[in-house]
């Protein structure tokens, strides 16, 4: 089950947020096709967001075509949008130097300024 975690002062909107992670679960193939994303009321327990967010982000997934809402079952993923290299090597290396990063101190904002610097030097 994916938990949510919304950051109010990302300056995202909240109904961006839950959609994106719902992507990312997949892409690293922790959500495919035939899950069950959680109700609306149990990700507003756990999230405190309004339940229209929540539908607002399910209808954006469901138009992009990753999910589908069954009336009186809840809202399914339809879609794989994971790779195998998100879970090959390359996310064991990352693994390492995360771990590597975690040791020598660094913060949050450390490792994604590094990471940005980095993926902008290749994209």
């Amino acid at each position: 089950m994916i938990e949510f975690r919304i950051d109010r002062h990302s300056g995202v909107s909240t109904y961006l947020q839950i959609a994106a992670q719902v992507k990312q679960a997949m892409r690293m193939g922790l959500l495919g096709p035939g899950d069950k994303l959680p109700t609306a009321r149990e990700v507003v327990e756990a999230t405190r967001v309004n339940p229209n967010t929540v539908l607002k982000a399910y209808r954006e997934l469901e138009h992009e075509g990753l999910v589908e809402g069954r009336r009186g079952m809840g809202t399914f993923i339809t879609a794989s949008l994971a790779t195998d290299a998100a879970r090959g090597p390359l996310q064991q290396d990352l693994d390492q130097w995360m771990g590597r990063a975690v040791d020598e101190g660094l913060s949050s904002d450390e490792v994604d300024a590094i990471y940005t610097d980095v993926r902008s030097a290749h994209y």
